[in-house]
């Protein structure tokens, strides 16, 4: 059986060790600023690090309940979706605490996902900050299904960036990060997607790297 094929369990859930390649399809999602009640999401497929290959984009609530839903349209709806194997997040939130089911997101898409975050998460500040919105359990609990979370570092810096992913292995999505950060510690999808996010709702892209 070939490494693309094989298939492993992590805390029983299935995923898959990736062959890569330096063209591997990621789709990159970010979202813009949070200046009304609707946030502009935007994905970039990427070959790589270096070739974007097409924009999508839609709408999530901010602070709502509805990313997870919505990314999953956004994503089957799309002409490039056979193509890409990867999505890369910025966060498992949204649109200010818009929570996305990571697992969901992978069963319903057949895509190994990656979350990228700057920083390690505060758990305890994020679920005091979460009850001062609607359904506050509910939001943790998909927030902390994210899982394990793994520190990794690229070849533009000795900052790590840290990640957490569902149906890929652990290996597998820290070479796509490392292979996919071509010009910051930041993925080239994930990069693009932000600077396109808020160039159009602000006019100017802004904010993050």
């Amino acid at each position: 059986m070939s490494i693309r094929a094989l298939c492993l369990f992590k805390g029983g859930i299935p995923f898959s060790l990736f062959h890569i390649k330096p063209e591997i399809r990621i789709l990159g999602i970010d979202d813009s600023a949070l200046i009304s009640d609707r946030i502009l999401v935007v994905g970039t497929f990427f070959r790589g690090g270096m070739w974007l290959d097409g924009v999508l984009s839609t709408y999530i609530t901010r602070d709502g309940m509805d990313a997870t839903d919505s990314l999953i349209r956004m994503i089957s709806a799309s002409k490039h979706r056979n193509q890409a194997r990867v999505i890369m997040l910025d966060g498992v939130t949204y649109g200010g605490f818009n929570p996305i089911d990571i697992v969901r997101l992978n069963e319903s898409t057949g895509m190994g996902v990656i979350v990228l975050m700057r920083s390690m998460p505060d758990f305890e500040n994020i679920k005091n900050a979460l009850y001062h919105l609607e359904y506050p359990d509910e939001r943790f609990a998909i927030i902390k299904k994210a899982g394990r979370i793994s520190r990794v570092i690229t070849s533009h810096s000795h900052t790590p960036v840290y990640i957490q992913c569902a149906g890929i292995d652990e290996i597998s999505a820290t070479r796509i990060v490392q292979l996919s950060a071509t010009h910051s510690n930041i993925p080239e999808p994930l990069r693009v997607a932000h600077l396109i996010a808020t160039g159009i709702i602000c006019g100017e892209s802004c904010g993050k790297p």
